[in-house]
């Protein structure tokens, strides 16, 4: 297994690792700041860099389907590592940031908007869900402005883990409608906008709301009976 160090640090921008697999799907490392694709959040891309100078461009960081192998998958054409292999990993900081301003505004998003999340996604300088809610006028400048005074604000994000007995026995917390909390060897953790939001969430984040920067509201789409689609985007 991996050690996932993005989970309890997102700030880490480089680490050293040591390649413990090298397949055709990609390259396998006994520790990682590389958050891989899942939640809706985008895997990182970045590079790693050899002892002797040697660079292999990463693309994209997933997991390997049916299995919990961490891949972080180079660009064609890049020089071939081996197992045993020292390297420095480091992540592209700037668009990983992007992606933790956005999760994190999604978060506050969901505390603006009462409803089961059907669905999401995070891009780089945009965002969307789909809100398991009726036929209903949603007012894009109020929801605007609800989640820029949340920014404003500056309230802490802290992360914490619980039991998954905990998580089972408080599954108010999860929004999610189809998706399983994040969990595995028998925790799960927790995201907190303190004051403001608290549910389970696997994914990168900032420290404090202010770092979000402001935000605009985009379409808001009718996607099915009771699915509405938020769009969410950076104001800059």
């Amino acid at each position: 297994m991996t050690e996932e160090l993005f989970r309890d640090d997102s700030y880490l921008k480089e680490c050293d690792a040591v390649v413990t697999a090298v397949g055709a799907g990609g390259i396998e490392l006994n520790r990682t700041i590389f958050y891989y694709n899942s939640g809706g959040q985008p895997g990182d891309s970045g590079i790693l860099t050899t002892a002797d100078g040697c660079k292999v461009v990463i693309t994209d960081t997933c997991k390997e389907r049916g299995t919990d192998a961490l891949l972080h998958v180079p660009e064609d054409g890049a020089p071939q590592l081996a197992v045993g292999d020292a390297v420095t990993a480091a992540i592209d900081w700037d668009r990983r940031h992007r992606h933790m301003r956005m999760h994190t505004c999604m978060h506050l998003l969901c505390s603006v908007i009462e409803g089961g999340v059907t669905g999401g996604s995070i891009g780089d300088g945009k965002g969307r869900i789909d809100f398991d809610l009726p036929v209903i006028d949603l007012d894009k400048q109020a929801i605007a402005d609800e989640i820029n005074r949340r920014i404003e604000e500056n309230h802490p994000v802290v992360s914490s883990w619980i039991t998954e007995d905990e998580m089972a026995a408080n599954m108010d917390m999860v929004r999610t409608m189809s998706v399983k909390p994040p969990s595995g060897q028998g925790r799960a953790r927790l995201i907190n906008i303190e004051g403001v939001d608290l549910q389970p969430c696997g994914g990168t984040h900032v420290g404090f709301t202010g770092e979000i920067g402001p935000i605009r509201i985009g379409k808001i789409e009718n996607k099915g009976k009771h699915n509405r689609r938020v769009n969410i985007l950076f104001d800059e």
